[in-house]
């Protein structure tokens, strides 16, 4: 029903998620993230959305990724119908591709990044989506848009797109959460949300709120 991105930026430490799907509301219930932990996203036929909060939670307390996937797998007897990718700060990723979703359901990863999706036209989404998303050359948020552009192009979600998330975090700059949640053509609406949050007198702005590594900021 939906595929998503989660990539670290190596230069700065940034990470970004991304995520589109024929349903509504895609980023409220897919993306979680703290810029401290990592990010996670819950997809899947009957999603969870406590298996993205939980597995964060895992991570925090010095989990690694795979046993923190595996441990929140084991103890839902509705895994198989459900996916789980995860990504930590350091760029280490796990996932969970459950058997009981429609296909096609899978993963690719590497150094910084994972793509993750269930009920695509076939595997060659979560290829195109990689390869946009690994080309370099442009900026984390960027280079994650062009993913699921990339990914939509190339077969997507069976049912088309409607809703489409990004969330961006890190310790140095405040958290920036756009959701379209309901659009024919969401990752267009994406795109343009996050072309006014570049807007001077905007970034002047979200410049001069408090962040992790500068709480106090005014």
């Amino acid at each position: 029903m939906t595929f998503s991105v989660l990539a670290r930026d190596p230069r700065t430490g940034a990470l970004g998620g991304a995520a589109v799907t024929g349903n509504l509301c895609v980023g409220g219930w897919v993306l979680r993230g703290d810029p401290r932990v990592g990010l996670s996203a819950s997809q899947g036929h009957l999603p969870s959305t406590l298996w993205g909060e939980d597995v964060l939670l895992r991570l925090a307390d010095g989990v690694a990724p795979d046993e923190a996937v595996a441990q929140i797998v084991a103890a839902d007897a509705g895994h198989a119908s459900r996916q789980l990718s995860v990504l930590t700060r350091e760029g280490a990723v796990a996932a969970h591709d459950g058997a009981a979703n429609h296909p096609y359901t899978g993963h690719l990863s590497g150094p910084d990044w994972i793509v993750a999706g269930n009920w695509l036209g076939s595997r060659r989404v979560i290829e195109a989506a990689a390869g946009a998303l690994t080309s370099g050359g442009e900026d984390l948020e960027t280079r994650l848009i062009a993913a699921l552009r990339a990914g939509i192009a190339a077969g997507s979600d069976r049912r088309g797109t409607l809703s489409a998330g990004l969330l961006m975090l890190a310790e140095d700059r405040p958290p920036l959460d756009l959701r379209v949640d309901w659009d024919p053509a969401p990752v267009d609406r994406l795109d343009r949300l996050l072309a006014m949050t570049r807007d001077p007198a905007y970034r002047a702005w979200l410049d001069a709120l408090p962040t992790r590594r500068e709480p106090e900021r005014a």
